[in-house]
């Protein structure tokens, strides 16, 4: 599967949920090329912005979307990465700011 064929995929499941990928389809392709390799490499789809420990189970807050997407989508508009937005993100509605790291630092 390729980028473009992920985010088709995701686009059916994330959408309808109220998340949407980054209108910055360069940022976007590249974000999704990362997880399909972070997926060949660990065997699951860890967030390409953090440091994976190799190990599913300490890895599963960051295997994408992560469990901190829903809270900084919902506070600041965009994920920590920047791959998944809101609408309003997207439309240039609301300031594109830094969005700080939820994962606690013994995680990291």
């Amino acid at each position: 599967m390729n980028a473009k064929e992920l985010q088709a995929t995701l686009n059916k499941i994330h959408e309808p949920k109220g998340y949407f990928f980054n209108r910055d389809k360069d940022k976007t392709l590249a974000l999704l090329e990362a997880l399909i390799f972070n997926r060949e490499r660990y065997g699951y789809m860890a967030c390409p912005c953090r440091l994976a420990k190799e190990d599913r189970e300490a890895d599963r807050d960051i295997i994408c979307p992560c469990t901190y997407r829903e809270d900084d989508v919902n506070d600041y508009g965009s994920c920590y990465c920047g791959l998944y937005v809101s609408s309003d993100w997207n439309k240039g509605l609301i300031d594109k700011i830094y969005v700080p790291e939820r994962r606690p630092a013994e995680k990291c």
